[in-house]
């Protein structure tokens, strides 16, 4: 497997990646984020150059980053459901450390929520911690409740390198 930089000819994929991806939210009661649509084409091309990809015979997964308080801020990594179990979240995670290393950043951060086993019990698995949310990170916290996200149910997260 590899992990490339994403191009616009993959975008229908990662929404179709998306889509798979918000199933098991519904085993948590969290019905509307299985039903939130995937990103627009339109929202994917402004991560040209921060879009990474995992592929070997299809794309697996993706991960979609940003620069936030000086640090690489995981926007979003998401893995096709008949390919979880083999380490694509974290491969593709290892590498967005790469680019920010290259890139002077000085950590990697996330929001997610606290509960739910593929997310912070995971991330916590793979090095990161619990965080309050930065000056940096507050804005991206509000975004998050202003769509429905309860942020009693999520937490800020950093990964040192």
């Amino acid at each position: 497997m590899i992990i490339r930089n994403g191009l616009p000819a993959d975008f229908p994929r990662l929404q179709d990646i998306e889509v798979d991806a918000g199933g098991p939210f519904r085993a948590y009661g969290l019905d509307f984020i299985a039903d939130m649509p995937p990103p627009p084409l339109e929202a994917l091309q402004t991560y040209l150059g921060r879009c990474w990809v995992a592929e070997d015979d299809v794309v697996k997964g993706y991960l979609l980053a940003d620069s936030v308080g000086g640090c690489a801020h995981i926007a979003q990594v998401s893995v096709d459901q008949r390919f979880r179990g083999q380490r694509i979240g974290q491969r593709l995670i290892d590498h967005v450390e790469l680019w920010a290393r290259e890139n002077g950043l000085e950590a990697l951060t996330l929001t997610t929520y606290r509960h739910l086993p593929w997310n912070a019990p995971y991330y916590a698995r793979i090095g990161f911690r619990v965080i309050e949310a930065t000056p940096a990170l507050a804005p991206l916290v509000e975004r998050e409740a202003n769509i429905g996200l309860d942020p009693a149910d999520r937490v800020c997260m950093r990964r040192e390198f």
